[in-house]
Formats: structure tokens, sequence, C-alpha cells
């Protein structure tokens, strides 16, 4: 019997992931008067992000739950390195 996959973009403490498009990577580094090598990296290697197929220089939005601000929101560049 095989065992099934274990999916950790799934599991109840993965906070959400998602990739931006090409639009909103470009409103949110202007929003912010940032380049996207000013941001936080994220490995195109971390479990998280498999599955969103994210290639070095994409931004990935990441929603995190927070008991006292509701939902907290942050942006990472993933990076090969």
């Amino acid at each position: 019997m095989k065992k099934p996959k274990f999916k950790v973009d799934k599991h109840t403490l993965t906070p959400k992931h998602l990739k931006l498009g090409e639009k909103e990577k470009a409103q949110l580094l202007e929003r912010y008067h940032v380049t996207s090598k000013e941001l936080p990296k994220i490995q195109k290697t971390d479990s998280a992000i498999k599955e969103l197929e994210a290639k070095p220089g994409d931004i990935v939005k990441i929603i995190r739950k927070s008991p006292t601000a509701g939902d907290a929101v942050f942006y990472r560049v993933v990076s090969d390195v």
C-alpha cells in the first residue's frame, strides 16, 4: 500500500502563501518605494511554496493569522540561493 504524500501547504499551521502577478508585484513595489532586492527572501525550494511553482524574482504574499491584528501580511521575494 502506497503512503499518501504529506502536503506542507495544506497543514493548519502553515500560513497561506500566494504568488503575486506582475501587475500586483509592480503595485507593491511602487506602494512601498522598494525594489525586489530590498524585500526579505524565501528560497525557491521552500516546501510551503513548492505548489506555487514560483521562480526566482517572483514575490510571494504570506498571510498569517494574528490574535491582535487579525491577518498579518508579509512579502518575500523568491531566491535560488
